[in-house]
């Protein structure tokens, strides 16, 4: 007969209340560490879906992702003659929020050249972005149906594909457009801002007498056309040939362009560490302080019933028995409730994680590293009930 199985079935509504309880607080535990590996996914997400060797941004930055970046368009052909480099792709990255349905709708907005690499990776629903202007590829998680309008800027734009969930390093979903249209939608002005700007210029190369009515009117379309270009991307992805030297290739783009070439590796740190670095400080904190507060919660039941078993424990040592036959008594059934607890709140996430607003990430080692823990927290845990146990007196059967 085992003591641990007779006692548990004995108080059992107790028993399977507590596993609940401490089920439901494991399972916090457990989606706190599905967040923290969702938020690294989420940054990684783009990097991940471009496959690009190299991030060309602007100088002195860290872009496109973690600070504010901004090079000329035409420097991709100055990029992509650099030795070493087999393909260059132009994209601009910026976060848009809308009013959809009489709620705020916020997605990340993606512009790429659909003759080079950086679109969505794959497909799931409709096709590709095929014109160059007023299409969109929409991100599954947005919800958007196909052939569906969204105005963005002056114009509208028609869903014509639905991609996998790409999401934006702060978990946006991101949708897709041509370089052209992201361009138009981010550094275009509105015509009110246009014509005041161009007011300003004719006033000001007016005044200046000392040009010729011909080369002031040169100079004020000069100057027209520079300030309301919209050739201007966040970044120039770049893909190295084979065989080609990583850290040269960097080089080589930094010396000449005035640019900043950040590696696949050293982009993904900046990410990964500097941009929810406090994130995940504090995920780990609240995670420890839930697992002090689980190894105190089991300490006080076991304790209590420990209390409860006084007389039992006392019969059993006038019997005769072995003191390993009380403590394995203890120790089992706080190891028994960890099992339970730990199997409600693994279950209770697994059956309810897609419901999250952000990606939750169950990775095995995390799961299992957590049961290990939850394991030695029952087993120091049950030491409380053991050491009450190893000090009651045969007597006390007996009422004394």
């Amino acid at each position: 007969m085992n003591l641990a199985i007779r006692d548990i079935r004995y108080h059992r509504g107790r028993f399977i209340l507590t596993s609940i309880g401490l089920g439901l607080l494991l399972g916090v535990v457990i989606s706190m560490g599905g967040i923290y590996r969702g938020l690294i996914a989420d940054a990684l997400a783009i990097l991940h879906a471009n496959r690009a060797d190299i991030w060309v941004v602007q100088q002195g930055t860290n872009g496109p992702f973690a600070e504010s970046s901004r090079i000329p368009e035409e420097i991709r052909y100055r990029i992509a003659a650099v030795p070493g480099v087999a393909a260059v792709s132009p994209v601009a990255f910026q976060t848009i929020q809308i009013e959809r349905n009489n709620k705020p709708f916020r997605f990340f907005l993606i512009g790429h050249d659909p003759d080079s690499f950086g679109g969505p990776p794959s497909i799931i629903a409709g096709r590709n972005i095929r014109q160059k202007h007023y299409e969109m590829v929409a991100a599954r998680s947005m919800k958007i149906a196909l052939g569906e309008k969204i105005r963005l800027g002056q114009n509208e734009y028609s869903v014509v594909g639905i991609s996998e969930n790409i999401v934006s390093s702060g978990g946006d979903p991101a949708a897709y457009v041509t370089l052209a249209d992201a361009q138009e939608i981010q550094f275009k002005k509105s015509n009110h801002a246009i014509r005041n700007e161009r007011a300003k210029i004719r006033a000001g190369v007016a005044g200046n007498k000392a040009l010729s009515p011909q080369q002031a009117e040169l100079l004020k379309q000069s100057i027209i056309a520079t300030t309301e270009s919209t050739h201007t991307v966040n970044a120039v992805m770049v893909r190295l040939a084979t065989g080609a030297d990583l850290q040269e290739t960097q080089e080589l783009i930094q010396r000449w362009n005035q640019l900043r070439a950040i590696s696949d590796k050293e982009q993904t740190a900046i990410l990964a560490k500097g941009m929810i670095e406090k994130a995940r400080m504090q995920l780990g904190l609240f995670r420890v302080i839930l697992l002090v507060i689980s190894a105190v919660i089991i300490s006080l039941i076991i304790y209590t019933s420990t209390l409860d078993k006084i007389r039992v424990i006392a019969t059993l040592k006038l019997i005769g028995s072995q003191n390993r036959v009380i403590v394995g008594m203890i120790l089992q059934q706080s190891l028994l409730m960890g099992i339970l607890a730990y199997v409600i709140g693994y279950l209770t996430i697994l059956l309810t994680y897609e419901k999250f607003p952000r990606r939750i990430v169950l990775e095995a080692f995390d799961l299992q590293s957590l049961f290990v823990i939850v394991m030695a927290i029952c087993t120091l845990s049950s030491f409380v009930g053991i050491r009450k146990a190893l000090k009651v007196e045969p007597a006390e059967a007996l009422g004394g």
